[in-house]
C-alpha cells in the first residue's frame, strides 16, 4: 500500500471556499507562506503515515514558482517534521494527467485530490480514490468524497 496526496486545496486550505485557486497562487510570497493548512490535516496525515509505513508520497501539479512556494511553504510549517513524510517523497508535474504517470511508477494504491479530472485518469492505475472537499454533485464512479480530513481518517484507516 502507497499513498499519494496532493497539496492545493488538499493539503493548504484555499481560505475561501468561493475561489476557484488560492492566495497561495496569485498572493505575494508571504500571504502563501502564511496560507493555513486544512483543518485536522496535522492530526491526520501523521497516522497515515504510520499506517502506509512511510510510503506517503506528495504529488503536485504546478509550474516552478509555486514548485519554490510549496517547498516554502512545506518548510515554514515544518511540514515533513510535523507528518513524518519523507521530505525527498515530493514528486511535481506541469500537467494534471501526469499524476497518473507517477502514480504508476511509484506503485500508489491510494490517492488524495480535490479535482475529478485529475483522479479520472488514475482508474486501472489507482485502486482507492478520494475526492477530497467540497463538492458539487455525486463523485464520479470508482472515487469517494471524503470532505475532511476527519473523513479521510475514516475512510482509510
Amino acid at each position: 500500500m502507497i499513498l499519494g496526496i496532493d497539496v492545493g486545496r488538499v493539503l493548504i486550505t484555499p481560505g475561501d471556499d468561493s475561489r476557484p485557486d488560492t492566495s497561495f497562487i496569485s498572493g505575494s510570497l508571504d500571504a502563501a507562506l502564511e496560507t493555513p493548512p486544512y483543518d485536522d490535516m496535522f492530526d491526520v496525515v501523521p497516522s497515515l503515515v504510520e499506517h502506509f509505513e512511510g510510503r506517503v508520497w506528495i504529488v503536485s501539479k504546478c509550474g516552478p514558482r509555486i514548485q519554490q512556494r510549496t517547498l516554502q511553504w512545506f518548510e515554514r510549517h515544518r511540514f515533513f517534521e510535523r507528518t513524518g513524510i519523507a521530505a525527498d517523497k515530493v514528486r511535481f508535474c506541469l500537467k494534471r494527467p501526469d499524476k497518473a504517470i507517477h502514480c504508476r511508477e511509484l506503485g500508489i494504491t491510494h490517492f488524495i485530490d480535490d479535482r475529478a479530472d485529475v483522479l479520472e485518469p488514475m482508474a486501472g492505475i489507482v485502486p482507492h480514490r478520494y475526492l477530497f472537499g467540497p463538492q458539487r454533485g455525486r463523485p464520479p464512479s470508482g472515487m469517494r468524497h471524503v470532505c475532511t480530513w476527519r473523513d479521510v481518517a475514516k475512510a482509510i484507516l
